[in-house]
């Protein structure tokens, strides 16, 4: 009777276990309806899409009828913290990108400045102000390369001929280059600001790089006395003419031991005139000798050869 009593025991239990399995199931099902109920309900499709003019209307709303007056492109949409940039989402347009004066800088739909294009690719003449003209003066008598010119030449004048108005050695080529220098700031005063600015004369030489060499020979022989103006016309050469005259003039006040009679002031005045296209060759045809000719071959080598000789004797 004991295998009996066990089998029901263990149906009991079965049966205790299946209760209570059933019990925590009604509870589950319970509190899930109880939590359901507790929400909100879905909210109500909004009644905003719907024009405000017409409560009436159906959604969607019917198409428009077709109007003979002309389309009018809709407004962009406008972001709010800008007011003035679309979204992200619209492609911008060059209008809306291009450069304004703002404080932040905006991208620029046009092509990239070049500020030498000007003057690459265009012949208008691009004519100086007096101040500018006074300025370009000033760089030309305080370039290192004039000084270094005024002071070789001073001391080749005094090294050559010691017996000169200025005297022999340091004295002597001090006192020379003093009297250079101020010959060369007087021509710059005169001849590339005052006469040039009173005269709206353009103090620039103008190569002829492209021109035959006849033509660019007699470019640098007639521009002496014939130039061009600010308006980028040919003109008479009031700098060097006029100009030179003043020179000439101021400069019997402070040249030593020199003549200041008519005849010697005029054949001063007709040498430096005669002379004047000298600089004017330089210009127009050393940046040409500097493209053809190799410094280097020329005098350059010449040297380290005249060293390796005397270093093998």
């Amino acid at each position: 009777m004991q295998p009996k009593e066990t089998g029901i025991r263990h149906g009991k239990c079965l049966i205790g276990a299946a209760a209570l399995w059933l019990i925590f199931f009604c509870c589950a099902i319970v509190s899930a309806e109880a939590q359901i109920q507790s929400l909100p309900d879905a909210p109500m499709p909004a009644m905003e899409l719907v024009s405000a003019a017409d409560p009436g209307q159906s959604f969607p709303p019917a198409a428009p009828a077709p109007s003979k007056s002309p389309m009018i492109a809709p407004v962009r949409p406008v972001s709010g913290l800008t007011g003035s940039m679309p979204f992200p989402s619209a492609k911008a347009s060059c209008g809306d990108t291009q450069s304004k004066s703002a404080a932040s800088p905006q991208m620029s739909c046009a092509p990239t400045y070049d500020p030498f294009q000007k003057f690459i690719h265009s012949a208008e003449p691009h004519p100086l102000t007096a101040k500018q003209k006074a300025v370009l003066a000033g760089k030309d008598v305080i370039d290192p390369f004039n000084l270094l010119t005024i002071g070789g030449v001073s001391a080749f004048s005094v090294a050559t001929d010691s017996h000169s108005a200025y005297g022999p050695g340091g004295e002597g080529w001090a006192k020379l280059t003093g009297v250079s220098f101020t010959q060369d700031m007087t021509n710059e005063f005169f001849g590339t600001f005052l006469v040039p600015a009173i005269a709206h004369q353009d103090p620039h030489y103008h190569r002829m790089p492209n021109a035959s060499y006849k033509r660019r020979v007699a470019h640098c022989i007639y521009q002496v006395v014939w130039t061009q103006g600010d308006n980028g016309k040919g003109m008479f050469n009031y700098a060097n003419i006029v100009g030179g005259a003043f020179e000439e003039a101021i400069g019997d006040a402070y040249v030593p031991y020199r003549d200041t009679g008519w005849s010697a002031a005029t054949a001063r005045y007709g040498t430096a005139l005669a002379t004047d296209p000298i600089g004017n060759f330089i210009t127009e045809f050393v940046p040409d000798l500097a493209r053809r000719v190799n410094f280097r071959a020329v005098f350059v080598q010449r040297i380290i050869n005249r060293v390796a000789i005397e270093e093998g004797q």
